[in-house]
């Protein structure tokens, strides 16, 4: 049984459509993350499964409830968690963590044990006096995160909840997500970093409101096998110019000294490339490169709207 299933889900703001008939699936006690630029409808999503934004059209059930109808009874069974970590930063640590275990409707004797036992495995225990708002924008997330849990939610959905910290802040935070899922929670983590993309049971890429790929991150790059390039030439930048304009091309990055060359798929893509580096005077060399996920957003976003414009014009 699936923790999350959305068919149809869409949600317009005014003339635009932030959501578009989005269908999803997410299985229980996985770590499902969503990944997307700014503006894809990652955000409007979340909030639509959580119960807090109204659908124009679709139907969500989470955890077995019918969304938004079961949203009130929804609430005490997940945690949200978003990139602003709602924190009272006037309160200590401690009576952060009270407020809110009181807000899930804990017992008081048993709030009192969550909360002593969130102290110690978040690594408060020493700090539990101190301001919320004077602490690090690693420990802000950690004690949001203890927050959201409070109440050992059965879904934990986050909202790039990585994105204003530093990367060691970042790992130890997802080593505490894996953590959680290892005790039977289930995790929808939206975020725009590639890692921690990797790191997810399965993704799904979301580009102007549409879900455009949605799989494991093996078989989500496995499907771009031979589309991907390593182009080594004696001029990186001007190898660059010329090949981002041979048609086929959906991209090229420059890593290093080297060149990542993203294709179509097409089978007489490599022969012009080659002949426009050569016509350009530009000693170069490709060979095969393993895709990875960038490949993948890119195939999946930039690129299809790189082959609109070209088509267009």
């Amino acid at each position: 049984m699936n923790a999350i299933r959305a068919r149809g889900l869409t949600r317009r703001f005014g003339a635009l459509t932030a959501v578009d008939r989005i269908d999803l699936d997410v299985p229980r006690g996985h770590v499902y993350g969503f990944l997307g630029p700014n503006g894809s409808g990652k955000s409007t999503t979340i909030r639509m499964l959580c119960g807090l934004l109204m659908p124009d059209a679709g139907e969500i059930e989470v955890l077995g409830l019918s969304v938004p109808r079961e949203a009130e009874a929804l609430r005490r069974r997940i945690g949200y968690m978003t990139q602003k970590f709602s924190l009272f930063e006037d309160l200590s640590v401690r009576e952060n963590l009270d407020f809110l275990a009181s807000v899930q409707g804990l017992p008081r004797a048993d709030g009192r044990r969550r909360v002593e036992e969130l102290l110690v495995e978040y690594a408060f225990a020493d700090r539990q006096r101190q301001l919320a708002g004077t602490l690090s924008g690693g420990q802000k997330q950690r004690l949001a995160l203890a927050g959201a849990v409070i109440h050992r939610p059965e879904l934990l959905l986050l909202d790039e909840p990585t994105s204003a910290v530093d990367p060691e802040s970042r790992r130890s935070f997802w080593e505490k997500l894996f953590d959680l899922a290892d005790a039977g929670t289930t995790l929808l983590v939206s975020t725009h970093y590639m890692d921690e993309a990797e790191r997810c049971h399965r993704i799904a890429i979301l580009d102007r409101g549409r879900l455009v790929a949605d799989g494991t991150p093996a078989d989500l790059t496995a499907a771009l096998a031979g589309r991907s390039l390593r182009v080594v030439a004696d001029a990186p930048r001007r190898a660059q110019q010329v090949l981002t304009g041979v048609a086929g091309v959906l991209s090229v990055a420059q890593i290093g000294n080297a060149l990542r060359v993203l294709t179509d798929g097409a089978p007489a893509t490599l022969e012009p490339a080659r002949d426009e580096l050569e016509r350009a005077g530009i000693v170069a060399r490709a060979e095969a490169a393993v895709p990875n996920l960038e490949d993948v957003f890119v195939a999946a976003t930039r690129g299809q709207g790189a082959a609109r414009d070209r088509e267009a014009a």
